[in-house]
């Protein structure tokens, strides 16, 4: 049953904490889809939730790179496609091996390879709020394994 959870954060801490609770759930072969407005916050969550999956390094957007690999409790897979010309460029990179791997795929700009991502997956939009440090995330699960891990973020 597909699950939604909308919530409010005040401060980058708050938004961030988000991220590290998600990053502590992740058993391994999610596949992470965030969209939101340039600045939102995606790489900052992606971030944390590299530190929730124990990832030490620097993690970073690879906006010219299309994908950064990071060794954490899970390998954590970052794509940003917001530079993608043609899906092709997603085949030629050999996505699949990434998306049905045992490792942790967030992807962001998820939104411009629609046609390629799995029906499974947790969805997340990150919205700019009334201030400059409020964010707005709404998450939503396609699959089990993710209604799961949206129980998990509102208990």
């Amino acid at each position: 049953m597909k699950q939604l959870i909308k919530i409010t954060t005040s401060s980058p801490e708050e938004t961030k904490n988000i991220g590290y609770r998600l990053g502590k759930l992740l058993k391994g072969g999610e596949i992470i889809c965030m969209n939101g407005d340039l600045g939102a916050g995606k790489t900052t969550l992606t971030q944390s939730i590299a530190e929730g999956l124990e990832v030490n390094d620097y993690v970073t957007s690879p906006t010219f790179t299309i994908v950064n690999e990071y060794e954490g409790r899970h390998k954590l897979y970052h794509f940003d496609v917001y530079r993608i010309g043609e899906i092709d460029e997603m085949y030629d990179l050999g996505y699949e091996e990434y998306f049905y791997s045992d490792g942790v795929t967030i992807i962001e700009w998820s939104s411009m390879i629609e046609e390629i991502l799995p029906k499974e997956r947790l969805n997340i939009e990150i919205r700019k709020g009334y201030s400059s440090d409020n964010r707005e995330l709404i998450i939503n699960s396609f699959g089990e394994r993710y209604d799961e891990i949206i129980k998990e973020l509102k208990s």
